[in-house]
């Protein structure tokens, strides 16, 4: 009967923290990763493979849980559920991303990783936009916007690929690419 207590107690406590997280207080998270944290970088070990990954996509699901709070329904399933399935679709979509990484050697992607990267440089990039109003208004970028734009929108690489090149958060040069891509819109418009 204890584990049962137990148990009611900790999903009880789930589902105030998503409370919290939806009026917009850091409690919630917090509560959270107390509560789950350990567990919850375990099963995104388990369905990554490398830890690495599974913090990210912990750091990316805990970002996710804090923005939709609000339409956790305790109609619908429990709280615990609910935050492990936004964590294992976070991981599902990690894993989508990298999957045809994973049919080349390390030795192989390194390789042509370098080869890429040479396509976009940091200096002298204005070539590749030639005389244009997009040159232009990819000069106003900051540089690590624009090299994350240009990596992806030139050079072809996912978010995860410029992440792990560039040695920065998966969710750092997703909003890079995402303010760039806004601030070019608007210089555009």
């Amino acid at each position: 009967m204890r584990e049962q207590d137990t148990a009611a107690v900790r999903a009880d406590r789930l589902r105030h923290a998503l409370v919290d997280c939806a009026a917009g207080r850091q409690t919630g998270i917090d509560a959270i990763l107390d509560s789950e944290g350990g567990q919850l970088l375990g099963v995104a070990r388990r369905l990554l493979g490398r830890h690495d990954l599974a913090e990210e996509a912990l750091q990316d699901a805990m970002v996710q849980v804090w923005r939709k709070a609000a339409q956790f329904d305790a109609q619908t399933g429990s709280a615990r559920g609910w935050v492990y399935a936004i964590l294992r679709n976070r991981c599902l979509n990690i894993l989508r991303d990298s999957k045809r990484l994973s049919v080349l050697s390390p030795t192989d992607l390194a390789t042509l990783q370098e080869h890429r990267q040479q396509v976009v440089p940091t200096e002298g990039w204005e070539i590749l936009a030639g005389q244009s109003r997009l040159r232009d208004c990819l000069h106003g970028l900051d540089g690590q916007s624009r090299h994350a734009i240009l990596l992806a929108h030139v050079a072809g690489f996912s978010h995860a690929e410029i992440s792990t090149r560039q040695d920065v958060p998966l969710g750092t040069i997703k909003s890079l690419i995402r303010r760039g891509l806004l601030a070019l819109k608007e210089c555009l418009s």
